[in-house]
């Protein structure tokens, strides 16, 4: 066999392990998805993925060190959901009123999380009692955060009401983040979410652009 047919055989070969790599990383991921409608984090071990997923223990091994790591790669997943329904938090415009802005905002966040649903909420609930959990979703909501600040300082006609404004928006998202999960604190027992929702819409409006206006410099 000369050199120019054993190119293509070496490259059609490393594409199909590539291939196969993928699919059962991906079936990882899709079990984690399914059993975590099923189960809490807590009782989530690495057997019943693997198991889900088809795959040997070993072979789940061979993808990730945890079962937080595959819970990382679905949070920078949604992230990028998260920028890509924002267009990169793109900054309110000139003509956009206040409310649809801040529908804008919440609504792409609800979207994630009801494509994210069951492991958002999982993991939102579970941050108390589970420090791993605990500084993956930090992580995630700073990159929001940060996102968010830069944002509203873009914004001329912003009035924030607080002169801290990423400790208000660390609040906002907070809230955020529990109502979405539908947090029986935030949204109530057996009420319509929708009306958390609309509340939620309301505080980011008023938080952000509800405080004082700048009086005259001082002298």
């Amino acid at each position: 066999m000369t050199s120019e047919m054993g190119g293509p055989v070496r490259e059609a070969g490393s594409e199909v392990r590539r291939s196969r790599g993928d699919r059962q990383r991906e079936a990882i991921v899709t079990a984690v998805r399914d059993l975590l409608q099923e189960r809490s984090l807590a009782d989530l071990s690495v057997s019943a993925i693997s198991e889900r997923a088809g795959i040997a223990r070993s072979g789940f091994y061979f993808y990730f060190d945890s079962k937080y790591a595959v819970l990382a790669v679905i949070l920078a997943e949604a992230m990028e959901e998260l920028q890509a329904l924002t267009h990169d938090f793109a900054p309110r415009e000139p003509d956009e009123p206040l409310a649809e802005f801040a529908r804008r905002m919440v609504g792409s966040a609800a979207t994630v999380y009801a494509s994210n649903d069951p492991v958002m909420r999982a993991c939102t609930l579970a941050q108390n009692t589970d420090g791993q959990i605990r500084e993956l979703l930090n992580n995630f909501q700073d990159a929001v955060i940060a996102k968010i600040v830069g944002l509203v300082q873009q914004d001329p006609t912003a009035r924030p009401v607080s002169d801290d404004l990423f400790a208000l928006v660390r609040m906002l998202t907070a809230a955020t983040s529990m109502t979405l999960s539908r947090d029986s604190a935030f949204v109530g027992r057996g009420h319509d979410p929708a009306r958390a929702v609309d509340a939620l819409e309301r505080l980011w409006q008023s938080g952000l652009w509800g405080g004082p206006k700048a009086g005259p410099p001082h002298a």
